[in-house]
């Protein structure tokens, strides 16, 4: 299964695989009656009848994704949704809803997929939709491979670029304000000295920068677990909070719909948000799963980061082409799509 890209009915490719052998599955299956994708393919998943019956065929190959991949392992799955009579009929959400009653998968992130140029619309009664969910699931949600750093790291690059050079007058307000408190002496001296501290952090590029909440001066955080800033105040009469300097890693990825000249598939999910999924959900040498292969944007992505990959797709058309595209990706400088 290594590297390798199937002609066939993934169900049929899947049910031979042994269990746990995935480190992720990574697929966008075909929409709710939105396009037929190859007409030598009339039975291909996305052509049914009725929601029941998409849905049914949906969470049968789930099913056996959550059976191949590792526990250690996720597995992501974007899907659109399609307006019928008038009202969005909410399909994602109907999938992962399922998924998760019907074979305990934990859905840890929606992660966001922004469009940053959208299909327009000409319905003059509706905004136009600009975003597509990812949904990440996972089955034990406590030991699922996980590398934030590696999520989206080029923004932190980008921030420590920008990064500007601390004033001489860093921490001054927060002297001031632990003199006119009502502290007590030896809260003060804590306070001062603590403060001194963590600006000598920031002057030696330890951490970007902090806050500091003063009993009496800055409203009482909400919470109260121990440990957290309510308690610190309540007990120090301060609480420092830390800025470590990273980008914050939210479920939101912003970037263009693609289209690649010459693609045979109607619908691409972009090559950048598969990449940083897959940086963020695997390490290296790790084997990517695609059971709705497509172009191939998931097994390119695999190999341009040093990922194994399994592609399987029911139309020999597309397989065709994802082989041409990986083969190019040899002649390819990784740091142009990373």
């Amino acid at each position: 299964m290594n590297n390798t890209l199937i002609t066939a009915h993934n169900l049929d490719v899947l049910s031979t695989m042994p269990s746990q052998t995935a480190d992720l599955v990574l697929t966008s299956p075909p929409y709710f009656r939105q396009r037929e994708y190859d007409h030598e393919t009339p039975h291909e998943i996305g052509n049914e009848t009725t929601e029941e019956e998409y849905l049914n065929s949906l969470l049968a190959v789930f099913r056996e994704c959550f059976r191949v991949v590792k526990p250690t392992g996720s597995i992501v799955v974007n899907l659109g949704d399609k307006y019928l009579n008038g009202s969005l009929a909410l399909m994602p959400y109907k999938f992962a809803i399922q998924a998760t009653d019907l074979f305990g998968a934990k859905l840890i992130n929606n992660i966001t997929w922004t469009k940053l140029n959208p299909t327009p619309r000409q319905d003059k009664r509706k905004l136009v939709q600009s975003s597509e969910p990812f949904f990440l699931f996972v089955k034990d949600a406590t030991q699922y491979y996980f590398d934030q750093d590696a999520f989206m790291e080029h923004l932190d690059a980008l921030k420590a670029g920008n990064r500007a050079k601390p004033s001489n007058g860093l921490g001054k307000k927060y002297f001031d304000l632990i003199d006119e408190s009502d502290l007590q002496p030896e809260e003060k001296s804590n306070a001062r000295r603590e403060l001194t501290m963590v600006i000598e952090e920031v002057k030696t590029g330890v951490i970007e920068g902090f806050r500091m909440k003063i009993r009496g001066v800055h409203a009482q955080p909400f919470g109260g677990q121990e440990g957290g800033r309510k308690i610190h105040i309540e007990r120090d009469g301060f609480t420092i909070i830390r800025i470590l300097g990273k980008t914050m890693k939210k479920d939101v990825i912003e970037s263009p719909v693609e289209a690649i000249k010459g693609n045979p598939h109607p619908a691409v999910y972009p090559l950048y948000v598969v990449q940083q999924l897959i940086k963020l959900l695997t390490p290296e040498n790790a084997l990517v799963l695609d059971p709705f292969c497509g172009s191939g944007t998931t097994c390119v992505a695999a190999k341009m980061l040093g990922r194994r990959y399994c592609g399987i797709d029911i139309s020999p058309k597309y397989i065709a082409y994802a082989e041409e595209r990986l083969a190019a990706v040899q002649e390819r400088e990784l740091e142009l799509f990373v």
